[in-house]
């Protein structure tokens, strides 16, 4: 991991109130007078398994045994429409529990974006006899049941990447997702400003996460921090996870506002790609495109091609590796009894919290790449190899 992504963010950032996540299940489109809602296609998958991950999904940090007891540790993640949950956080959690107790064995599941699934996957898991439960909830609100169905059996609950709405939350491993909206704010605005784009010509369009994701919540609240005094105005907004709803609402924004869009602001790489998709489908170029200053999160690989590309300003990127690592620490302190350190509190409740960075087409290499969140071949596949070496990413 790259030394300035595990250092310890200090207090003052921590301090700052988290919710759910960038890639939340539950989702709401619309612009503020119309929310609309859509239901989840996919079925819900559980699993458990020895803690015994591909040896490349090793977790920095992660080798040093906290214990060599053999406790069953769960783990719930909400969807799988965002692929991080599986590809990243699923095997870097897997990783890091067996280099923290060898002899631990892991339960896993998988919500498919159903908040009742998630609390039957959760009740299976206590009926199996975990010891702690590390969930990452679909519906932050919904979960407080998680939470008290585990209290009941003295299982501690570690709220994973967005926060459970609960007083009994034990702890808290997320990231600093304020943060993560003034710095896509902060770009997005530094590269209108520096093209001269007058803000009297138009405005921006907001992309914003689920209304059911507190953490989409925070994004949006830091991002507005910023564009509220920018001089540019918002000329309308939704809020929602679904790519699919994404881009048939920026189909409506283009017929609506055409070209007095000068700003395109989205709270991740998923609803990014759609917009893009959007854009291209009604005719506008790719440098009519590039001048719109797309924001995202996630580092997704499509979002970094966008990047790339040209497409896409930048992608915020968390630790999704330093996250997953110290929340499999944290379940393994308190299954032997141990309280686990912290670096700030959220809600009240002990935490620990990444700081995000801001990744455009100056720093990829200094970053995902760096950190081996992503290859390069990865990035720079046929279609990108070109833009790749044209930017010195190999």
């Amino acid at each position: 991991m790259r030394r300035s992504m595990v250092g310890l963010a200090a207090a003052s950032i921590c301090a700052l109130a988290l919710g759910a996540c960038s890639s939340s299940g539950s989702t709401s489109s619309a612009d503020s007078s119309s929310p609309t809602s859509a239901a989840s296609t996919a079925g819900a998958s559980t699993t458990t398994q020895a803690s015994s991950p591909p040896e490349s999904a090793s977790a920095s940090g992660g080798g040093t045994v906290l214990s060599d007891g053999n406790y069953k540790i769960g783990l719930l993640l909400p969807e799988t429409t965002t692929a991080r949950y599986e590809t990243k956080d699923k095997p870097y959690f897997t990783a890091a529990l067996k280099a923290a107790c060898p002899n631990c064995t892991l339960s896993y599941a998988n919500a498919n974006s159903d908040a009742s699934t998630q609390q039957q996957q959760a009740e299976s898991m206590l009926a199996g006899g975990v010891k702690v439960l590390v969930v990452d909830p679909f519906d932050g609100v919904a979960a407080a049941s998680i939470v008290s169905a585990a209290k009941a059996q003295n299982v501690p609950v570690i709220a994973y990447d967005r926060l459970i709405k609960s007083p009994d939350l034990a702890y808290v491993v997320s990231n600093d997702y304020k943060q993560v909206g003034v710095l896509q704010a902060q770009t997005m605005v530094a590269k209108l400003k520096a093209e001269n784009v007058d803000p009297s010509s138009g405005g921006i369009i907001m992309i914003n996460g689920a209304t059911t994701d507190n953490n989409a919540g925070n994004i949006k609240a830091g991002a507005l921090s910023v564009i509220n005094t920018s001089g540019y105005k918002v000329l309308s907004e939704t809020d929602t996870w679904d790519p699919a709803q994404a881009q048939q609402w920026v189909s409506g924004q283009i017929t609506k506002f055409g070209h007095k869009i000068i700003g395109l602001y989205s709270a991740n790489d998923n609803n990014g790609n759609s917009a893009i998709a959007a854009f291209h489908a009604a005719g506008w170029s790719d440098a009519d495109i590039a001048k719109l200053a797309l924001t995202g999160l996630d580092a997704s690989q499509q979002g970094l091609q966008n990047i790339v590309a040209g497409l896409q300003l930048m992608t915020t990127y968390n630790a999704f590796k330093l996250e997953a690592t110290k929340a499999a620490q944290a379940a393994v302190s308190f299954a032997s009894g141990k309280t686990p350190a912290s670096n700030g509190t959220v809600d009240g409740h002990p935490a620990f919290l990444n700081p995000p960075v801001a990744v455009t087409i100056d720093n990829i290499e200094s970053t995902v790449i760096a950190d081996d969140f992503w290859k390069a071949s990865d990035i720079c596949t046929a279609q990108y190899a070109d833009a790749c070496a044209k930017a010195g990413i190999k």
